[in-house]
């Protein structure tokens, strides 16, 4: 592990690094559709990034209502089956057309055959098509020296997901456990998303705490990370930055996921590999009217599957009480964590509380928002352009805040509620800050930290 020769206010900086044994960086489809190999692809880091748009599938009001009753008629049918085996007829009735290709004309060629034969919807054959070039063209900035090698196999095997997905759409439960076989959706958005992210230029800031967090989850205590949120790539980055220090907290954590994640095509097999608390946002809620019920009812039922989790103790809950990835200041174009909802975060609080087992709340900044930043706007169709880069990130957290010593100098509840939220978002903003300062010092000086 490297660190970082200067230190800002509190926090101690740890340079992540990719250890042999996780710094595959291309997943490659064996002859089982149901398999994955991890292959070993060095990467190198470079002061060129690129930025491209891939535009995705668009979803009107009636394709949402209709996805919605699917979602209800497919739950009925297969309540009886097991996670492990719903995948597997899955991968069974599954084509191979992504799997078999060996070159990158092959691979587009499959896109355009399976548009023609009715297969592929041509606007998600578009985004397919699209998010190869802008994935090629990141990996390519990065300046690895097997650069075709790694974009080859990952959009196969990102191709083929996609693809799978729409012959037959994967349904995600109010809590979804990250699908580890027969396929192995987790490894599959490491590898993906690990090519993008520039080592060389990414910390950990107070490593201290995630292991004082691993010793209270082995104890039956709950972990309750109050976060910001930047990308769809958040989760890949938190658990690439821990993999080598904290495999266990990667691989556990749970995220509140909003819907978006879980019904957008390009963005669904990325999700299947992660745990998930599946959410309908609020800044969402109403974007069509008569599923308004319908989101606030499926919400309940993800309260109580969350608070069941709490109840069992060894619990890590990651969430962004902003209800959506932070967006820059349109006139300085500065990034900044969006403000926080006290109500969501409030929620949570007394979830955690009201558990069995202890509770912990720690704030969490993440910056990584240029490898995949979002619209500068929010909206509401389904589907979006993805920006895409290779560039450094950065994790921090702070030492844990306790309500009880926020709540104790206020009138009421609502002030407390309030307070809390805002201390919280203080301390998060704090951490991102040292982290926006640093990497903008390391993009201009590329000067890096000595190896210690």
């Amino acid at each position: 592990m490297y660190i970082l020769s200067a230190t800002f206010s509190s926090t101690t900086f740890l340079k992540p690094r990719v250890s042999s044994s996780s710094s595959s960086s291309s997943v490659s489809s064996s002859s089982s559709a149901s398999s994955t190999r991890l292959r070993l692809v060095p990467l190198r880091s470079s002061s060129r990034r690129s930025n491209s748009a891939c535009p995705c599938s668009f979803y009107s009001a009636s394709k949402v209502r209709a996805m919605a009753e699917m979602v209800k008629d497919k739950e009925e049918k297969e309540e009886s089956l097991s996670a492990v085996e719903s995948a597997q007829r899955r991968e069974t009735r599954h084509s191979r057309t992504f799997l078999n290709v060996t070159s990158e004309a092959e691979l587009l060629s499959a896109i355009r055959l399976e548009t023609e034969a009715g297969r592929l919807p041509a606007n998600i054959a578009s985004g397919m098509e699209e998010l190869y070039w802008n994935y090629k063209n990141a990996i390519l900035q990065s300046g690895s020296p097997k650069a075709d090698e790694i974009v080859l196999s990952n959009m196969t095997a990102a191709l083929d997901r996609i693809f799978l997905d729409i012959e037959d759409p994967f349904v995600f439960s109010p809590y979804h456990k990250a699908l580890r076989e027969p396929f192995d959706y987790y490894m599959f958005g490491q590898n993906y998303i690990r090519p993008l992210v520039d080592f060389r230029n990414s910390y950990v800031g107070n490593i201290s705490i995630f292991y004082d967090m691993e010793e209270k989850l082995r104890q039956g205590h709950n972990i309750i990370l109050i976060s910001n949120h930047q990308t769809e790539a958040d989760p890949a980055v938190i658990a690439l930055l821990l993999e080598t220090t904290n495999p266990h907290l990667a691989e556990k954590m749970t995220y509140i996921a909003g819907d978006r994640v879980v019904t957008d095509p390009l963005c669904k097999p990325f999700s299947i590999g992660r745990n998930l608390i599946c959410v309908y946002s609020k800044k969402h809620m109403n974007d069509v009217p008569e599923l308004a019920e319908m989101k606030r009812k499926a919400n309940t039922r993800s309260l109580k599957e969350m608070a069941m989790l709490l109840r069992g103790g060894s619990q890590i809950i990651w969430i962004a009480p902003s209800g959506g990835r932070d967006r820059p200041d349109p006139v300085t174009d500065e990034w900044f964590p969006a403000p926080f909802d006290a109500s969501a975060l409030d929620n949570l609080r007394r979830l955690a509380e009201h558990s069995a087992a202890p509770g912990h709340i720690y704030p969490l900044a993440l910056l990584c928002h240029d490898i995949m930043p979002p619209p500068r706007q929010v909206e509401k169709e389904i589907g979006e352009k993805r920006m895409i880069a290779f560039h450094g990130t950065g994790l921090s957290v702070a030492p844990e805040i306790p309500f009880s010593e926020i709540a104790t100098s206020c009138k009421s509840p609502e002030e407390a509620k309030e307070a809390y939220t805002q201390a919280l978002y203080n301390v998060v903003t704090e951490q991102y800050n040292h982290y926006s300062l640093l990497l903008s010092f390391y993009n201009q000086t590329r000067f890096l930290p000595c190896n210690s």
